[in-house]
């Protein structure tokens, strides 16, 4: 096992070096994910060219076996040659196999399993690096295809042309050499057959690439839709769309069908083509080493080898065909995942960003506008100060810009004007990460990871100990339901798996492992998108005591449409169409006779219910 392992270790799968933007060309794309690994692929080419030389001598031995055999007195055959059978032997029973092993092992050990992980690792942690804008316009399910897909496609591709091409190369000069060295017209047959095969392949494989690009699109869109109705299995349950489901998947299913059954109608032609091609071959080096041999040119030997090399010659040229299809779909499938991998992150560290420092945590925006690209909405010239421990509550119809505003806090998007300073540092200028752990954030749309209650509640702080974990559930009211927990596994309490996005939990058990984070991570600064709008009245009264105590000596933005919440914040920030329209403590927004005045007015056992028509998907 030692012995494999050091051959495992030769290559790294998991490269340490900052992951880079992939460029968007295909060779640039695949030295960029080669160029580590690269000299084991050309120890890997060097090898498979020696086998092919060693494969083609061979044949120039069996020829001579055979004229000695015809020719030579079976008496005296193993003196006379002896020696010569010795060094055949020593071929075939020991340099053959042994280049073959090395070749395996540093193939199979050294390349086949590191190569293709290495490129998976590089390229998910870019993807993790991708925008937050990113995400919501793509697939999970798509981005996962690409990085599993292209990672296989890279690797066939490159090794295709080293390794495969290689071999046939030499493949076939070495048996041209051989030929010609028994008479230059044996070699006539074969050019002829390189010839006619190479237009072959300059006819059939573009056309197949085109539509092994278009059959990858099509396979990750198939992919893409399968998982999105797993991902979203509630919603088709609960609205009893299994049917729909089906034919949505069904539409993208024929849409990849679309693409295989040209594929395998080209391929069926390219067959016919070259079966009698192939035959051509065997015929006319057959007619070619007759003739010559009732000439007295060759030898039987000679003739022995020109056969025995046209059939291995038809076998390899049904491989090679398979093989060049294989490369050309691989390279689709690298165009495919090179347009979604290379594209662009929007929201980048500028170069040497330091991290933010929070002393006070005070926060201040700055004639921010922001419209997630469009013309107008979402945020217009927006200024707000927060004193450093202030805590505020953001209140407003929904699309009046209040979850867009904490969004650019976080800055999951990028200002389109303005600038947001927290401590007098300007968010765009620090490393995004230092940003983000300076901030705990509680949302409305718990989403949890598929991993154990343990694991999700240290999330906010992957170095906590069990006790501290805990005890930050017992401050969110979730010790008691988590130890009756047990996964279809029985695996029970803080070890049991959660399942994905937390499914196997109710809305309001997530909610408070989600607050339990945050009571763990205890950031200087909260965010708390409606944190308790999934908890009932009697679990919200029982873990507000905490989350007050929490909200001490930090500075919070708190949203809820829940008004009774947030009235004892020290200001509520009234907004209406990105902009501020009101602001001060609640009673003096309640006597003010406004917006506020109005929402609280209309309040039904303190929930707002007045949404924004014009705007009901932006918050």
């Amino acid at each position: 096992m030692s012995f494999f392992s050091f051959f495992e270790g030769l290559s790294e799968p998991f490269p340490t070096e900052p992951t880079g933007k992939p460029p968007a060309t295909l060779f640039a794309f695949l030295w960029f994910y080669t160029k580590s690994v690269f000299p084991w692929l050309l120890v890997i080419a060097g090898l498979t060219a020696l086998i092919s030389i060693l494969e083609v001598s061979l044949f120039g031995y069996l020829g001579n076996l055979v004229d000695w055999l015809s020719q030579s007195n079976q008496s005296t055959f193993i003196k006379d040659e002896g020696l010569t059978l010795f060094w055949i032997g020593t071929v075939i029973i020991v340099l053959i196999p042994l280049t073959s092993f090395i070749h395996s092992v540093i193939l199979h050990q050294t390349v086949i399993g590191n190569y293709p992980m290495s490129i998976r690792w590089r390229a998910h942690n870019y993807m993790l690096g991708q925008s937050y804008s990113f995400f919501q316009d793509e697939f999970a399910g798509r981005v996962a295809a690409k990085v599993m897909q292209t990672s296989l496609a890279v690797r066939e591709a490159v090794m295709k042309v080293l390794d495969v091409m290689v071999y046939v190369i030499v493949y076939f000069i070495s048996a041209l050499v051989l030929m010609g060295s028994f008479d230059k017209l044996l070699v006539l047959p074969f050019i002829l057959w390189i010839v006619l095969y190479a237009l072959l392949m300059k006819y059939f494989l573009p056309k197949m690439k085109v539509i092994s690009r278009a059959q990858a699109d099509a396979r990750s869109e198939m992919t893409g839709r399968v998982v999105d109705s797993y991902t979203n299995i509630q919603t088709v349950k609960l609205f009893a769309h299994s049917g729909r489901e089906s034919s949505y998947a069904k539409q993208s299913m024929q849409l990849f069908l679309d693409t295989v059954h040209p594929q395998m109608r080209l391929v069926t032609l390219l067959n016919l083509c070259l079966s009698a091609l192939n035959a051509a071959l065997l015929f006319g080096v057959g007619a070619a080493a007759v003739y010559l041999w009732i000439q007295q040119s060759v030898s039987v030997g000679a003739v022995a080898v020109g056969i025995g090399l046209v059939l291995r010659i038809q076998g390899m040229s049904q491989w090679i065909m398979w093989e060049l299809s294989s490369l050309f779909e691989s390279v689709g499938v690298v165009y495919d995942g090179m347009q979604m991998l290379s594209e662009e992150t929007t929201v980048k560290n500028v170069k040497n960003a330091p991290a933010l420092t929070v002393n006070t945590g005070s926060i201040n925006f700055d004639k921010v506008r922001f419209h997630y690209g469009k013309k107008s909405g979402a945020i217009e010239s927006f200024d707000l100060t927060i004193n450093g421990g202030e805590k505020i509550g953001l209140v407003g119809r929904s699309g009046a810009g209040k979850t867009t505003l904490t969004n650019v806090l976080l800055r999951l998007y990028d200002l389109e004007a303005g600038q947001v300073h927290i401590d007098g540092q300007n968010i765009s200028q620090v490393t995004q990460e230092s940003l983000r752990q300076n901030i705990g954030v509680v949302t409305q749309d718990t989403s949890l990871l598929h991993r154990t209650v343990f694991d999700n509640i240290a999330y906010g702080l992957p170095d906590a100990t069990q006790e501290q974990v805990e005890n930050a559930a017992k401050r969110a009211n979730a010790h008691d339901f988590i130890v009756d927990l047990v996964d279809a596994k029985g695996r029970k309490g803080y070890a049991a798996h959660v399942g994905e996005r937390g499914v196997k939990l109710s809305g309001g058990q997530r909610q408070r492992i989600a607050v339990a984070r945050v009571f763990l991570k205890d950031a200087p600064i909260l965010v708390l998108d409606e944190a308790t709008s999934a908890l009932d009245s009697e679990v919200e009264a029982a873990i507000q005591e905490n989350l007050t105590s929490l909200m001490a000596d930090k500075t919070v933005i708190a949203i809820a449409h829940r008004l009774s919440t947030i009235a004892m914040m020290d200001r509520l920030v009234v907004m209406d169409q990105g902009r501020i329209i009101e602001l001060g403590t609640h009673q003096q927004l309640v006597d003010g006779n406004g917006l506020y005045a109005e929402l609280w007015s209309r309040q039904s056992g303190g929930f707002l219910t007045e949404q924004n028509p014009a705007n009901p998907d932006l918050g």
